[in-house]
């Protein structure tokens, strides 16, 4: 296994991993897949990825944030791009901090991805829009941002937030963020 073009790809929905698996192996990467965090450390203590790619919001509860924070304590060199459905300058910023190199808002392909592989600098620059920002857009980033303050702790974000955990449950599974 080439160890320097081995690619980890993040993401909970079979369809777009299946086409990224494929895209990235017809340009020379060995492409591993996880649909979860749990997946994700048990692929780490066989596999070295140099690359990963990782999903912003997998499924249930989980985000992506929490991966990206551990694929960087697992190799501070690795290089790793966060992909998004819900790109917001608060989760683009704690993506870079957390080890991030690039944020990229869906839909992106394999060349931007790759592109966003050469780019390590650290600058988060998600696509902008001219469009105003509506109330559960503010809510989501607000309710992510205590996420991550949290450390992911639904328990505690929720009474950070206050309000009950089931609603935050709730709140989280109706938030359709691929």
């Amino acid at each position: 296994m080439s160890e320097n073009r081995l690619l980890l790809i993040v993401e909970d929905d079979t369809a777009f991993a299946r086409t990224l698996v494929r895209s990235f192996e017809r340009r020379g990467y060995t492409v591993l897949h996880a649909d979860s965090q749990e997946q994700v450390s048990a692929l780490l203590a066989q596999h070295k990825p140099r690359y990963a790619v990782v999903d912003l919001k997998l499924n249930g509860n989980a985000s992506g944030l929490a991966c990206v924070q551990m694929l960087h304590k697992h190799d501070e060199a690795m290089l790793i791009v966060v992909l998004t459905g819900f790109a917001s300058i608060a989760t683009a910023v704690e993506a870079v901090k957390l080890g991030a190199c690039q944020y990229l808002a869906k839909p992106s392909n394999t060349d931007d991805i790759e592109a966003a592989f050469g780019h390590v600098a650290g600058v988060a620059e998600p696509e902008l829009s001219n469009r105003s920002t509506s109330i559960k857009t503010l809510e989501w980033e607000r309710i992510h941002e205590v996420l991550v303050e949290a450390e992911f702790n639904i328990s505690e974000a929720a009474r950070r937030l206050g309000m009950h955990r089931r609603t935050l449950a709730r709140k989280l599974n109706k938030q359709q963020v691929k």
